[in-house]
């Protein structure tokens, strides 16, 4: 069997292409440039929500010209569904004292604003000296609580999308592009 294979058969799986790499590419490009004006002369702390920011986190910090420090958080709100749970669960906490620094929370996508704004809430009462939100993607159409992202990739239609770090139960991070998941592929 080719080791291409598993990757065929994702891409099989995907009805359209959403957003290309170069798309992608392009847009990110202009973000850290926003980053970069928005921070110039200070320092940063990013902090990752991960896994599915992965991707977008270690692309977008290479193109930040301004001095950062890395940490990452874990929460969950898909698990295995194509729906996002009511609370987000945070299972891993951050490393890093934030108290008076300058924070800049990344995730993959915002759609409810419950996983943003819970872990958001959690980094204030860290008594951070500032605190901004950026997201590759960001899908209004879902939201269930009022929260914007500050620095926002790419506003979509509510479609459940992978690809660049977006899963369905952990597949579909690798693919170089985001795609809307066929229907008949959104169930275990």
């Amino acid at each position: 069997m080719p080791t291409d294979a598993p990757a065929l058969s994702q891409i099989n799986n995907i009805s359209r292409v959403l957003l290309s790499e170069e798309q992608i590419n392009t847009r990110l490009n202009e973000l850290s440039a926003e980053i970069n004006a928005a921070y110039a002369g200070r320092e940063i702390i990013v902090i990752a929500i991960i896994n599915g920011a992965v991707v977008f986190v270690a692309d977008i910090i290479r193109q930040l010209n301004i001095p950062l420090r890395l940490d990452c958080i874990r929460a969950s709100s898909y698990r295995q569904s194509t729906s996002p749970e009511q609370a987000p669960a945070i299972t891993t906490r951050i490393h890093l004292n934030i108290e008076g620094a300058n924070v800049l929370l990344i995730d993959d996508i915002l759609d409810t604003g419950n996983t943003l704004a819970a872990v958001s809430k959690m980094l204030q009462g860290m008594n951070p000296a500032s605190l901004k939100t950026c997201v590759l993607l960001d899908k209004k159409a879902r939201r269930a609580v009022e929260f914007e992202a500050d620095f926002v990739g790419f506003e979509i239609p509510d479609e459940f999308v992978v690809g660049y770090g977006l899963d369905f139960a952990e597949h579909y991070r690798q693919l170089p592009f985001i795609g809307v998941l066929k229907h008949d592929h959104q169930r275990i």
